[in-house]
């Protein structure tokens, strides 16, 4: 099988961080993989060092270990690839860009979507939130009343800065009581303040604080607030191991975090052993992230909405078959993970 990756510097209409100044490049790999039988499977690894930690040099390191096994294979299923890969390197961005190629790859080859050679038939649609980041109340009013009128139900909130509290009043003004408004803190909080916060901006109607400290001390906070509806996220891989127990009452999976489509699925299986709900969401993955998460989400069939609505993030158009619709989004139907995505890159 021969491999390759490419990187691919993808310009953003916003900044990562609200106090970066001008655009800025997210960087993404393109992994293509071609079998012995002329059939092309492609992969994304979807590092995201301001969030994950993980650089992109990591990630070339570890998929030029995975390349270097994949020269001697030419498996259809992929599993026991995966698992040398793995073996090799068991950096969760790399594997990510290797599954999704060998399921793209193994889809092909049948002619069917991912989804289907999972076991979904007719998977209902994805029901997805919108994302408005840290920005002022005034933009967020915006950002909310243009998801309103697009048909979402669901909208989350960046937090964890000064103006919180104004932003999340703007948002509820302009929605209105009906809509979902969940917060994302990425753990800027602490044990000792978020409880406080917590109970602050619950009189907005909060669904669910994710992410509101890093790690295990996110269960003190949960008995701290038993009220409110607390999730994982940047956490969650680390503490779903053999010895877990459930923390809060939901988890927040990323194709890129989990290692792909077969670590996502498992990791899922894993979190509703402990007891949580889970949903799925994006790390600003490309479009083979976002389509592959969807034909993830046709077998986990989430608990709760969604956060893969984040192509519009990117200053190039949002294919058609990841493109949200009435605040929801269904896994491509083309063979593999779907067609026409390596020219979005």
């Amino acid at each position: 099988m021969i491999a390759s990756a490419t990187v691919h510097d993808v310009r953003l209409t916003d900044p990562l961080r609200p106090t970066a100044g001008s655009p800025q490049l997210r960087p993404l790999i393109l992994l293509r993989l071609e079998a012995a039988d002329g059939a092309v499977g492609l992969g994304e690894a979807a590092p995201l060092e301001q969030y994950d930690g993980v650089s992109v040099d990591r990630v070339l390191r570890a998929l030029n270990a995975h390349i270097a096994l994949l020269a001697d294979v030419d498996s259809e299923a992929g599993v026991d690839v995966r698992a040398a890969c793995a073996a090799a390197d068991p950096l969760p961005q790399a594997l990510a860009a290797v599954d999704l190629a060998l399921w793209d790859l193994a889809g092909r080859r049948a002619g069917k979507p991912v989804a289907e050679m999972l076991g979904a038939v007719d998977p209902p649609p994805v029901a997805v939130n919108a994302t408005i980041g840290a920005v002022t109340p005034r933009d967020a009013a915006l950002e909310a009343e243009q998801a309103l009128a697009a048909g979402f139900t669901c909208i989350k909130v960046k937090v964890g800065t000064p103006d919180d509290r104004q932003r999340l009043q703007a948002v509820r003004d302009a929605v209105g009581p009906d809509m979902l408004i969940r917060v994302d803190a990425n753990g800027a909080w602490d044990q000792l303040t978020a409880p406080e916060r917590i109970r602050a901006l619950a009189r907005f109607n909060i669904e669910l604080f994710e992410e509101p400290v890093h790690g295990s001390v996110v269960e003190a906070v949960a008995r701290a607030v038993p009220e409110s509806l607390l999730a994982l996220d940047e956490s969650v891989s680390a503490n779903l191991g053999p010895h877990a127990r459930r923390l809060c009452d939901a988890v927040c999976l990323k194709i890129s975090g989990s290692g792909g489509i077969t670590g996502l699925l498992a990791e899922a299986e894993r979190a509703r052993e402990l007891g949580y709900e889970v949903y799925v969401a994006s790390t600003l993955d490309g479009p083979l992230g976002i389509a592959a998460a969807l034909h993830a989400a046709a077998v986990v069939r989430p608990d709760r909405h969604c956060g893969l609505a984040t192509l519009g993030r990117f200053d190039r158009p949002v294919p058609e078959s990841v493109a949200a619709k009435t605040g929801s989004m269904r896994a491509p139907d083309g063979p593999g993970l779907g067609d026409g995505f390596a020219r979005w890159y």
